[in-house]
């Protein structure tokens, strides 16, 4: 509970208005004090995150018409209700209204407190859910940027201002902290929202058929090509040109890119036909392709070329606040998905969201959502991994268990949970490898390298 949660307390009898006011603050709340209803109502506001607090027996306006007015601006408000009559009628049918208590004088100080605590610690979680609904509206078409954090909100800032510009953008991130979502936004918030907004993972294909999915093909063009194919370039053209992982585009389709980039024209495998293409291309890269120690032989010019706007991403572990959010949104899209109720989320779980690394990022979190949802947690999700206890609260054999799993995470997020490179990492055979992925829980998916959460 917020110590400091307003109070609007409406009495008609100034004495006892400033005793309980001073009742009220002296247990930390914030407290507006008001004579009149008429004015507590006129001061009210929509967003109002606190309880309100009434004498019934008052002139004008009563306690149980200023119920009824609150109740009209917001039936979640919780609203208090005093008399000095002990009107146990009256008090049945106020409950069954919806007042959310009735309280007799002369009533104990702790009595008051108590209910006043209740009821504002139901107002913050009527608030906070108000608040994920509202974010979850803002993210439609399961859209996860999410995020109350300043980060979060400069990120968005960004988009807004430069997605309508036509530059072309590179974006930086972990993986799965969220850069098809970011590119998606930028083409569905553009002028060029109405054409084709074309994914290519340049990681995922073998370097022989790059070219292809690129450029597109006419018939005979190589063995194989049988019919025109038309390239994710040529299709994008008018919309917007998605290259996830761009840092493994092979050298000698970088060069082919960069004239692209250049001259906004295409030229399909087996013709010297040179096609113009209107095109916004959003690149993405998990390693910082300005660090030439981390570039590699990816080319400097298609680096510069590229890098009209860059946007980096914020992993989740540098917006720890934004976490819950995200957790309660993906746990309703869970729940929608498999028809289920969202479990009552307990301590451990508060405490793991709150303690973990979280090294997949969002799409991590999504997927600890639905285990938990479908009531399938593992012990990867109860044991924060980012930082292995070693405090002497375990047994030898429980902390050494831990520590492997830790170790196992790392490696796997290390290597974007590719299985060979991983193996390799550990030097232990494949046959131990899974099996120590089931005993300690750990999902390999969770690690993998697409950004489509």
């Amino acid at each position: 509970m917020n110590d400091a949660t307003p109070i609007f307390l409406i009495d008609d009898d100034k004495d006892l208005l400033r005793a309980t006011k001073q009742t009220l603050e002296l247990a930390g709340f914030s407290v507006s004090a008001f004579s009149d209803a008429g004015e507590a109502l006129a001061a009210l506001s929509p967003d109002f995150a606190g309880v309100v607090v009434s004498d019934i027996r008052m002139p004008e306006i009563d306690g149980l018409q200023l119920f009824g007015r609150v109740r009209r601006q917001d039936e979640d408000l919780p609203v208090i209700l005093v008399t000095g009559h002990g009107d146990i009628p009256m008090a049945v049918k106020a409950m069954q209204d919806g007042v959310y208590d009735f309280i007799t004088k002369p009533f104990a100080t702790d009595r008051l407190i108590q209910s006043v605590r209740r009821a504002a610690e139901k107002r913050r979680l009527v608030m906070e859910n108000r608040s994920l609904r509202k974010a979850t509206d803002e993210a439609r078409d399961d859209l996860p940027l999410i995020g109350q954090t300043p980060a979060m909100e400069r990120l968005r800032h960004t988009l807004r201002q430069i997605a309508d510009t036509d530059v072309d953008v590179l974006l930086m991130g972990e993986t799965g902290s969220g850069k098809e979502v970011v590119a998606s936004l930028l083409h569905r918030w553009s002028r060029r929202a109405s054409g084709n907004f074309v994914a290519l993972n340049c990681g995922a294909l073998p370097e022989s058929v790059v070219e292809s999915e690129l450029f597109g093909h006419e018939p005979g063009a190589f063995t194989g090509a049988q019919k025109k194919r038309v390239g994710r370039i040529e299709y994008a053209s008018g919309g917007t040109l998605f290259l996830d992982e761009i840092e493994s585009m092979p050298p000698a389709t970088q060069v082919q890119m960069l004239r692209v980039l250049e001259m906004r024209e295409v030229a399909p495998l087996g013709t010297n036909e040179v096609r113009p293409v209107d095109l916004r291309v959003v690149a993405a890269s998990k390693i910082d392709l300005g660090d030439p120690r981390q570039r590699g032989d990816f080319r400097e010019d298609l680096y510069y070329r590229l890098n009209v706007v860059t946007i980096s991403i914020p992993p989740l572990k540098e917006r720890r606040d934004d976490i819950p959010l995200l957790f309660g949104y993906f746990a309703e899209r869970a729940a929608s998905r498999f028809k289920r109720d969202v479990p009552a989320i307990p301590s451990s779980i508060h405490r793991h969201l709150r303690e973990y690394d979280w090294p997949g990022n969002v799409r991590e979190l999504s997927h600890f959502a639905e285990r938990f949802v479908l009531g399938v947690g593992q012990a990867s999700d109860r044991v924060p991994a980012s930082e292995p206890e070693t405090d002497g609260t375990l047994s030898l054999p429980d902390r050494l268990e831990r520590y492997e799993a830790h170790i196992i995470r790392e490696a796997l997020n290390a290597n974007d949970g590719d299985v060979r490179r991983t193996i390799a990492d550990l030097g232990i055979p494949r046959k131990t490898f899974y099996d120590k992925l089931q005993r300690h829980g750990i999902v390999r998916s969770d690690f993998a390298s697409s950004d489509r959460s």
